[in-house]
C-alpha cells in the first residue's frame, strides 16, 4: 500500500498524474486512517463494490474455495473492470499500472488492458508464482496460468529484487526482454521521518531491558519463528535471557492465537510480548524508540526483500535479522551495514546470534547502517525511476501523462 501511495504523491513533480481505482473499504481487513489523511488532495481515488471471501462468506473464517479464486478478493473483478473502463473513457489516461500480490488487481489490470489498448506496467512487489507456492496445488496452476497471460500482454514489469527479475527473464524468456523487466526497489519517505525523535543509538542503561521490536506481521509459514522461540526459551532456561534483560514486542505479527500458545509452550509470553496493530507514524516512532529491531524472511522467499528493511535501515538501529545467508535480503543488509544475520530455520545459529547481538546492543558497540548508502532508496528517487519507465510508453509531445493505479486490498 504505501509503495503505491508514495508514487502517487511524487510522481507530479516528474509530470505524472494518478487516479487510483482500489476496492471500497469494507474489503480490507483494517484500515488506517492515518494513511487515509495522507492521500494527496489531487489524487482521484474510484472505490469499486468488493467484498473479502474470508470476512463476509465465511463461517468461521473457513469458506469454498471456489469463492476465492484466484484470492479471497475476486469479486472486486466483476465491479472494477467497469469502473476502470469509465474512468478510460472520460479521463483518457495514457498508461495503465497494476500493483500485485493482489491477483485480482493484475485480473483487472489484463482485462482492462486487453480492452483498451493502452500500455500496461505490471509491478510484481512479490514473484507471482514458484515451484511450490501457492501452497495450493489448484491455486498454484491458476496463478502461473494468469501469470503467463500477463506476461504476454504486459508492456513493462517492475521488480522489487534483482534475483527476481533474473527468474523471470529466465521462465518467460519468450515473451520478455531485458529492456521490459526494470528494477525498483523498496525505499522509504524521508518526510515519514522528520519529525520522528530517534534517539541516538548506544550504551543500554543498566537496570534497563533491551527493547527489541518485530514491527508488523510475521507469517507463520513464511516467516516462521519456531526455531527464534525455542531460541529465546534455551537461552532463558540457560540464564542468558530475562526479562528483566531483554524484553521483546511482536507488534501486530498476526496469528496472535497461534503465537500465545507457542509463547506458553516455551514460557517465555514474559520475554516476548504481543501487541495489537497501531497507526503507520506510531508504528515508525516505536521502532525508532527500540534499542534493536528484527526482521524475518524465510528461504523460499530469498528473492524478496520485505518492504520494512528499509524503513528500519532508515531508522539507523541495530537489526537482527532472521533469514537466509544467501537471499537478497541478506545481500541488502551487508551492503548497507548494521545487521546481525543468522539462519531463520536454525534454532541453534539463532541462540548463539541473539545472544551475542543483546550483548553488543547492551554495550552500544552494534554496528549502524550506513545512512549515506540507504538514501539512494528514498521514495521521491523511486518515482523518478518509475517516471521514466512511463515516459517510454507514451508519446513525448504531452507535457502532463496520467496513468490508472490498480491497487489491491493490500
Amino acid at each position: 500500500m504505501l509503495r503505491t501511495l508514495k508514487y502517487c504523491r511524487y510522481l507530479p513533480e516528474f509530470g505524472w498524474q494518478a487516479t487510483v481505482l482500489t476496492p471500497n473499504p469494507r474489503a480490507y481487513e483494517k484500515v488506517d486512517e492515518g494513511s487515509l489523511i495522507s492521500i494527496p488532495k489531487d489524487v482521484v481515488v474510484i472505490r469499486s463494490a468488493a467484498l473479502d471471501a474470508k470476512k463476509h462468506l465465511g463461517i468461521n473464517g473457513r469458506y469454498p474455495r471456489y469463492l476465492a479464486l484466484p484470492d479471497r478478493w475476486v469479486s472486486w473483478i466483476f465491479s472494477a473492470v467497469p469502473a476502470g473502463l469509465r474512468a478510460i473513457r472520460n479521463d483518457k489516461p495514457d498508461v495503465l499500472y497494476s500493483t500485485f500480490p493482489i491477483m485480482s488487481a493484475a485480473v483487472i489490470g489484463l482485462a482492462l488492458r486487453r480492452l483498451s489498448g493502452l500500455p500496461w506496467v505490471l509491478d510484481l512487489r512479490d514473484p507471482m508464482s514458484q515451484e511450490d507456492y501457492p501452497r495450493d496445488p489448484l491455486v498454484r496452476r491458476l496463478w502461473t496460468s494468469i501469470e503467463r497471460a500477463c506476461m504476454r500482454r504486459v508492456s513493462r514489469v517492475i521488480f522489487t529484487a534483482e534475483a527476481t527479475r533474473r527468474m523471470y527473464l529466465e521462465r518467460y524468456k519468450d515473451l520478455l526482454t531485458p529492456e521490459m523487466c526494470i528494477l525498483i526497489s523498496n525505499g522509504y519517505d524521508e518526510e515519514d521521518f522528520t519529525d520522528l525523535q530517534i534517539s541516538t543509538p548506544g550504551p543500554v542503561p543498566a537496570g534497563r531491558p533491551i527493547r527489541l521490536l518485530h514491527s508488523g506481521l510475521i507469517y507463520p509459514l513464511e516467516r516462521d519463528p519456531r526455531p527464534m522461540l525455542s531460541a529465546v526459551g534455551r537461552l532463558k532456561k540457560m540464564g542468558r535471557l530475562s526479562a528483566k534483560r531483554v524484553q521483546i514486542v511482536f507488534r501486530a505479527p498476526g496469528a496472535e492465537d497461534l503465537y500465545r500458545n507457542l509463547l506458553a509452550e516455551r514460557d517465555i509470553e514474559d520475554l516476548i510480548v504481543l501487541k495489537p496493530h497501531i497507526p503507520y507514524r506510531q508504528a515508525l516512532q516505536e521502532c525508532a524508540d527500540a534499542d534493536g529491531l528484527l526482521l524475518f524472511q524465510a528461504a523460499e522467499f530469498d528473492m524478496q526483500i520485505p518492504a520494512k528493511t528499509y524503513e528500519y535501515l532508515r531508522i539507523g538501529k541495530p537489526i537482527f535479522a532472521l533469514t537466509t545467508h544467501t537471499g537478497d535480503t541478506a545481500a541488502l543488509l551487508r551492503q548497507m551495514g548494521g545487521a546481525t544475520i543468522a539462519d531463520i530455520a536454525s534454532e541453534d545459529e539463532i541462540y548463539e546470534g541473539l545472544s551475542t547481538f543483546t550483548q553488543l546492543v547492551r554495550a552500544g558497540t552494534h554496528p549502524l547502517p550506513n545512512q549515506d548508502r540507504i538514501r539512494h532508496y528514498t521514495r521521491q528517487a523511486q518515482a523518478g525511476q518509475l517516471a521514466k519507465v512511463l515516459h517510454s510508453l507514451t508519446p513525448s509531445s504531452r507535457s502532463t501523462e496520467s496513468f490508472e493505479v490498480l491497487s489491491g486490498a493490500k
